[in-house]
């Protein structure tokens, strides 16, 4: 093994200036005190540029006198307490207080005190390093201010960084989701998706945000426990001082009441209330945009309109009660016999109306036929056997929707009048 000897460039006395130097130019305010006895009356014998900064006071005005000078009403006498205990028991101390400067302003510092000793052990004096630390604990004050705030509000809050990772939810957040902070803090909000958002909702999302832009929508988010709900949600991207986004503050409501109860008067105002099935206004609209696309796409589409025999009957003998109820068993039967994209309306009255987009004739037919006699086949223990007279039509040209309309019209009365139970088609436009 070989040892490698190191001469120090220094002498003792060149260390001593360059020690002196070091302390004179330290950022930390230091000061050195006499040992005292009993953990009082130290005197000030030497302090840095940066205490004299940190207090207003000039070395001069300091030599000679206690730390006590610096101390007023509102230091913790709790805490002087505790320093001399610590001292006595020859342990360094650590701490916070309130002190004043000489124009009788107050900083809190933070003290770093340890005693030094000659060659014997004995103490020959106390050093204490001190930092004002008065804008660190305003920030903290103000950040756990902040903090209380966003707990306080009924608001979910999430900020993550600008890779989205989580890192603070507030408390409306864990209730509004059912995830605790510990459960989500460096995760991304993916957890949250529902599934039900097409993949242009997230490129819009993505690209807003990218470009700095808040993007605010409804988002459909997934609980905890599996149930989805609605939330009006607003992610705001935050700049630094460089103008490049380091994170993201998402802030949402829960607005699930709301969405439900417009879905629910947005189907109270376009479904019939008895039956269930589209009133004939939005049926009307359906239609229409029905056969605006057929016509962009030349593609046939075919409508079969329906009509319960004899219903004025059925009112009249077994009353209106007994009529709602074949009126919403027969538009339960049609409705379930329809293909996927089908729309059935109740036309009004006994009438009923389905749009089929893309069918043919003999499809349409078929479709109706097989209505009839699903119908026709179910046996009512109160008002006995219901058909159902039915007419159906293809839209042929340049016709219009009203114009096939008619036809179908027409074909439902031909059937109607040549004995009912029976499916007419609509004669061809000539």
């Amino acid at each position: 093994m070989t040892i490698i000897k190191t001469e120090i460039p220094f002498s003792k006395l060149e260390m001593l200036n360059l020690l002196q130097a070091a302390v004179d130019q330290a950022f930390n305010a230091v000061l050195i005190t006499t040992p005292g006895e009993n953990g009082r009356g130290h005197k000030i014998i030497y302090c840095n540029p940066a205490f004299c900064k940190m207090t207003g006071y000039s070395s001069q005005e300091l030599f000679g006198q206690s730390p006590g000078l610096l101390q007023g009403p509102l230091t913790d006498k709790e805490l002087l307490k505790k320093l001399r205990i610590t001292l006595l028991e020859d342990k360094p101390f650590l701490g916070s207080a309130l002190n004043y400067r000489k124009d009788g302003t107050i900083y809190l510092v933070e003290w770093n005190i340890s005693a030094v000793r000659d060659a014997t052990g004995e103490i020959q004096a106390y050093v204490s390093v001190q930092q004002d630390i008065t804008a660190r604990a305003e920030a903290e004050h103000r950040q756990a201010l902040l903090a209380r705030a966003l707990d306080a509000t009924e608001d979910a809050v999430l900020i993550s960084d600008d890779k989205a990772q989580i890192l603070f939810v507030n408390q409306a957040f864990e209730h509004q989701t059912g995830y605790s902070s510990s459960e989500v803090l460096g995760k991304t909000p993916k957890f949250l998706q529902s599934g039900t958002h097409t993949p242009t909702f997230y490129a819009d999302l993505h690209l807003a945000l990218a470009q700095g832009e808040s993007y605010q929508s409804t988002f459909t988010n997934k609980h905890k426990d599996g149930h989805l709900y609605y939330a009006a949600q607003t992610i705001t991207p935050i700049k630094d001082e460089n103008g490049s986004i380091a994170h993201f503050v998402s802030v949402s409501k829960d607005v699930s009441d709301l969405v439900m109860r417009t879905h629910e008067l947005k189907k109270q105002a376009e479904h019939d209330a008895l039956t269930g099935l589209l009133n004939r206004r939005v049926g009307e609209r359906k239609l229409k945009l029905c056969c605006k696309t057929a016509q962009s796409k030349k593609q046939a589409y075919a409508l079969i309109l329906i009509d319960i025999d004899n219903f004025k009957k059925i009112n009249d003998q077994f009353g209106h009660d007994e009529g709602d109820r074949v009126l919403r068993q027969c538009a339960k039967l049609i409705n379930s016999s329809v293909r996927v994209g089908d729309i059935v309306t109740r036309w009004g009255g006994e009438e009923f109306l389905i749009v089929l987009p893309g069918c043919p004739l003999d499809a349409a037919r078929d479709l109706a036929e097989r209505i009839r006699k699903v119908v026709a086949s179910q046996n009512d223990p109160i008002v006995g056997k219901i058909t159902l007279s039915l007419g159906v039509g293809t839209v042929r040209l340049s016709e219009n929707y009203t114009e096939l309309l008619k036809r179908t019209d027409e074909a439902l009365y031909q059937a109607k009048r040549s004995g009912r139970n029976k499916v007419v088609i609509a004669e061809p436009v000539l």
